[in-house]
């Protein structure tokens, strides 16, 4: 006996439903990782890291890998700020940054708005 129209629908929906749920419950994370250097030795590694907030790093880093699906700002304070006359720098997904020595270390980075 085939199933009813109604029930297919209805079941249609509970599937897609929580395959919705699902998909907004990841948004609160980046997927992927985020590989600091300080020269050739790592210092950090984030793995899908909130994309809220301000992430700082264990020590001053002069490179950064983003291999998220988000983009970065790179900072050279650790909580986040532009310090006066000072600059941070957006790394885009995919992408390395090295830093410029006259810039300083990159300590903190946070996700940029979409």
């Amino acid at each position: 006996m085939p199933a009813s129209r109604p029930l297919a629908a209805l079941i249609g929906v509970a599937v897609f439903g929580v395959f919705g749920i699902s998909l907004t419950a990841c948004q609160d994370q980046a997927s992927g990782q985020i590989m600091a250097r300080n020269g050739v030795r790592l210092v950090d590694t984030f793995s899908n890291p909130p994309i809220e907030g301000c992430h700082r790093f264990s020590e001053g880093v002069t490179h950064v890998h983003n291999q998220t699906q988000s983009r970065l700002l790179l900072f050279t304070t650790p909580n986040c700020t532009v310090p006066r006359g000072g600059q941070g720098n957006y790394l885009d997904i995919g992408g390395s940054d090295q830093v410029v020595r006259a810039t300083g270390l990159w300590r903190s980075f946070s996700f940029a708005p979409n």
